[in-house]
């Protein structure tokens, strides 16, 4: 297939363009105007795509958007909207002018459409929640389902805490456990829906060939665990103690609503891919975390 990929030099970017085009598929990255290099480009801050880029694709994965870690000031709440909401506004407006459109759009969203939901479950079945990321989500997740309107598959990825080397929750946990100062984030007991990167890439790969999935899909672990569990099976892997725990006020206080989304709870569970036949690799945390942190950083 000829698939055109928004954030294609972001953490889970790189890795699904290097295993698309490993199984033989033409992954083809949509970069920003200014470095586009005579590939197709676009300005999700301007809403703007090259009429170009769709030509001849069958599909579309659309991972682009600012990160959301790091502190939550107003201008960067703003720019975590606007990349995710206007961006993907701009790409589903792009397909609706295309004369032959793909027939398929795979679309990030993430867990935190659920909101803080404590020990409820959360299959796809789960009305959204509230707070900031959730608003975000449901808005995300609606721009991209107007893709359906046009024809299209559309495939929201409700991605959790992806682990994998180079990037993702473990960027920012593994110096501080590595050094010993890890530990649990506020009380331990919330839910922590994680994921390995090679879940995650295998989920958007099978979304391209099997047309029995569609809608929202949590890519998430079959076995989501407590956040202190999470802390502990990290410092077991990494050899170093995990009991200084990151007290809520402070993390509230240095992060804003970054460190609210931390302490959230969501028990989010993959239905959808299980139920349509997808097998998850990667169900043991622990393993999970020794396996990708023996990688080289990617």
């Amino acid at each position: 297939m000829r698939v055109l990929v928004t954030g294609a030099s972001g953490f889970i970017g790189r890795h699904l363009v290097q295993a698309l085009r490993e199984a033989g598929h033409d992954a083809v990255p949509l970069v920003r105007k200014t470095l586009a290099h005579g590939g197709p480009g676009w300005d999700p801050s301007r809403g703007l795509v090259d009429d170009t880029a769709l030509e001849r694709m069958e599909a579309v994965v659309h991972l682009a958007g600012e990160p959301v870690s790091g502190r939550w000031t107003r201008q960067k709440m703003t720019a975590i909207r606007e990349s995710r909401v206007r961006g993907t506004r701009a790409l589903v407006d792009a397909i609706g002018r295309s004369q032959a459109p793909p027939g398929l759009l795979v679309c990030a969203s993430a867990v935190g459409y659920y909101g803080d939901r404590g020990e409820e479950s959360l299959p796809e079945s789960a009305e959204a929640g509230s707070g900031f990321l959730a608003d975000v989500c449901r808005q995300w997740e609606a721009e991209a389902e107007r893709a359906a309107s046009l024809g299209l598959r559309v495939v929201r990825l409700r991605l959790g805490l992806v682990l994998g080397s180079g990037g993702g929750v473990l960027g920012a946990m593994v110096p501080p456990f590595a050094r010993g100062l890890g530990g649990p984030i506020g009380s331990g007991r919330q839910w922590w829906p994680w994921v390995h990167v090679d879940d995650v890439i295998a989920l958007a790969c099978y979304a391209l060939e099997n047309p029995v999935l569609c809608g929202a899909v949590n890519a998430t672990s079959p076995e989501p665990v407590r956040q202190r569990d999470f802390a502990r099976a990290l410092g077991r892997t990494l050899a170093r103690p995990a009991r200084l725990p990151a007290p809520s006020a402070a993390l509230r206080l240095m992060l804003g609503g970054f460190g609210s989304e931390l302490l959230a709870s969501r028990r989010a569970v993959p239905e959808a891919a299980v139920r349509s036949g997808f097998a998850f690799a990667h169900t043991d945390l622990e393993r999970a975390l020794t396996e990708v942190l023996a990688r080289p950083r990617a």
